[in-house]
């Protein structure tokens, strides 16, 4: 049987409205974020509850068909990419907020629901959901769990797996397994570190057990404005050489910030290279002699001007600016590709400049927004595929900047994931004995390659097709970890 042949059988059991087999229906589905790929899915189900995604995977393991879970769409590595002959496992109408626990600084929330929703619920009560994606208005939890997203505020507080004490897991057989829960750590195996991350490839999360955190006494932020990158990255390395942890530091070059300034009207100085924003966050006394100290950075680095936010309002301001990064680039380019690499932080001004020369040469605008606290970069590449040639030296200037973050000791991903874009790059990184390894975690999972296949690894393949071992053997029998549940 098919994908189109669940159908039928998958009707009675969600209701009507829930399939769509529609072709025009289904093109709505065709990508996440990174519209440069595209595939029709097969089959669109809409599912609500667990027993609804435990059937569709049921239906789907017996029949051999691939399957694909979908939150909002906001992916930037194609990790929902459907697959063509396969199910779309679509999760957006399963967005409750089950249980805020208080005393045990726990909530409990079903993989739709998004990512600041989270916040506004527990506000009230004094707390918040730390990670926090730019995409955090439309981005859902289910989501961040699978690309172990991170945010602005990562540097601090760390990335959505540091957040995560608990799921609830339906495995590509169709069954329904927990996974931790709201204790610090659970006995065994890591599963759900092994989970957090994977990008959809060993199950579909069905409800999400995670941290909360107390809402700080103070917080403060400052905008520096620099002539150039390199004053900027040389302030960032400054404060977090002296031990300063902020709880965000975030920079962005002046071609993104006129990007931002034509969609937002953020009202950053003019004539910036390079602005920093940077915001700390904790106990009052704490936090003025930091800032005392960040803002002296600064200024011994270069900022030619610094704004302190003198309330909220001001604060949401500096941020909007930030936050609207990624799509505001359409105001000054038909078409871009979004990268997220990593690399040490004191490599930044080096790096960038290198980045500026690989620009330069292709003829190519690159626009850099990033984590500058921790390395990561998202350099943003413009290009108009209207424009025969562009779309390609666009995907040699992404594929180099990925290759100049290796070089430096860095990472091909900080947040985004590798999903469907990135996996022809994972022999860069990894040698052929780190992927089979990790390959044989898959397989212990999801044995029958049905579970978001053709993403994370270079070359498809199938459970068996592992070198040194025999085909159709199951990879990780004899290590006694066949039965991870």
């Amino acid at each position: 049987m098919d994908a189109r042949g669940l159908a039928d059988q998958l009707r009675p059991l969600l209701g009507g409205d829930a399939i769509i087999t529609d072709h025009q229906r289904l093109r709505t589905y065709e990508c996440d974020g990174l519209t440069h790929h595209k595939v029709t899915p097969a089959l669109v189900v809409l599912v609500e509850t667990t027993a609804h995604v435990a059937a569709v995977v049921r239906a789907c393991a017996a029949a051999g068909v691939p399957f694909v879970a979908r939150g909002s769409g906001t992916g930037l590595s194609g990790g929902a990419l459907p697959h063509a002959d396969g199910v779309l496992i679509v999760m957006s109408r399963m967005r409750e907020i089950l249980e805020i626990d208080r005393a045990n600084q726990r909530a409990v929330v079903e993989p739709g629901v998004v990512n600041l929703q989270l916040t506004r619920a527990a506000q009230p009560q004094g707390y918040y959901y730390a990670p926090d994606p730019s995409s955090q208005q439309i981005c859902s939890i289910g989501g961040n769990v699978a690309e172990n997203s991170g945010g602005a505020h990562c540097l601090k507080y760390g990335f959505t797996t540091n957040h995560v004490t608990g799921l609830e897991l339906v495995t590509p057989g169709g069954e329904v397994v927990q996974i931790g829960g709201k204790a610090v750590d659970a006995p065994g195996y890591d599963l759900l570190g092994a989970i957090v991350g994977s990008e959809g490839t060993l199950g579909v999360a069905t409800k999400v057990t995670v941290r909360l955190t107390r809402t700080p006494e103070a917080v403060r932020t400052l905008l520096a404005a620099f002539p150039h990158t390199d004053q900027a990255g040389a302030a960032v390395s400054a404060i977090i050489g002296a031990g300063v942890i902020p709880a965000a530091i975030e920079m962005m070059d002046a071609l993104a910030i006129e990007a931002a300034e034509a969609a937002v009207h953020c009202g950053y100085p003019g004539g910036a290279g390079a602005v920093l924003i940077v915001e700390l966050d904790g106990p009052a006394a704490e936090v003025a002699h930091q800032f005392d100290e960040v803002e002296a950075f600064c200024r011994d680095n270069g900022a030619f001007e610094i704004r302190i936010a003198a309330d909220d309002a001001e604060r949401a301001l500096f941020w909007k600016g930030r936050k609207s990064a990624f799509a505001a680039v359409g105001r000054i380019s038909p078409d871009y590709i979004v990268q997220d690499g990593v690399i040490p932080r004191t490599a930044l001004p080096e790096v960038l400049r290198r980045i500026a020369a690989i620009s330069d040469e292709a003829g190519v605008r690159v626009a850099n927004v990033f984590h500058a606290g921790d390395g990561n970069l998202h350099p943003l590449v413009l290009f108009d595929a209207a424009v025969p040639g562009q779309s390609h030296r666009a995907e040699q200037v992404s594929g180099a900047i990925v290759d100049l973050c290796i070089e430096y000791g860095g990472s091909i991903t900080g947040e985004h994931g590798v999903g469907s874009d990135k996996a022809k790059y994972m022999p860069r990184m990894f040698s052929d004995d780190d992927l089979d390894t990790m390959q044989l975690v898959r397989c212990a999972f999801d044995p029958s390659s049905i579970s978001n296949p053709g993403k994370i690894f270079p070359t498809p393949r199938l459970c068996g097709e592992v070198p040194g071992r025999h085909k159709g053997a199951h990879p990780l029998a004899d290590a006694g970890l066949a039965e991870v549940f």
